[in-house]
């Protein structure tokens, strides 16, 4: 067993205490900085390409996620907060959240309604996140990547690739366009 002084006590409580004010602060600050971020809380997909297609934007970001994803919370508190990120995926895509364990009730593409865990494993057979699919105009999935991205700049690409048109060149996949 160890044995403490006084001191070390009082600064170790002192310590554990701003450790725990700080990561308190920093929580909501991140929070509120992704606040806004997702367009469609009502997860209707349908009305989200129409409304992609009428913004004059590239199409739908959808992101398949799960609350006891380590990756996926550095998605949202590393990459998703980042300034440019915000101002890029806002001026050219539509972001849509979908809980890959969820019993909330959504609309795909198509206008079935079904509820976002049925969505995410019996349409798009997404068995672990991050997931992250772009959908075209038209409703057709255009780019998928699996696992989260390292930092911001390679979100960036990932949806450079998608908005620039990229993918659709024959043999152009999102590793080739990253060394390019």
């Amino acid at each position: 067993m160890m044995q403490t002084n006084g001191y070390t006590t009082v600064a170790g409580w002192v310590a554990a205490a701003f450790l725990a004010l700080s990561l308190l602060a920093v929580g909501p600050a991140k929070a509120q900085e992704l606040e806004g971020f997702w367009d469609d809380p009502f997860k209707d997909l349908q009305a989200d390409v129409e409304a992609a297609r009428e913004e004059g934007k590239a199409g739908v970001f959808v992101f398949f996620e799960m609350d006891d994803c380590p990756f996926c919370h550095r998605m949202k508190t590393q990459v998703f907060t980042d300034s440019e990120v915000q101002e890029y995926i806002k001026e050219n895509l539509v972001t849509v959240s979908i809980d890959i364990e969820g019993d909330v009730v959504m609309s795909d593409p198509e206008g079935n309604e079904l509820k976002e865990k049925d969505f995410a494993f019996k349409q798009y057979r997404v068995r672990a996140t991050p997931v992250m699919i772009f959908f075209d105009t038209q409703g057709e999935p255009a780019v998928r990547y699996t696992g989260p991205t390292h930092t911001p700049e390679e979100f960036l690409q990932l949806m450079e690739f998608f908005v620039s048109g990229a993918y659709s060149e024959p043999g152009m996949n999102f590793f080739k366009y990253k060394k390019q």
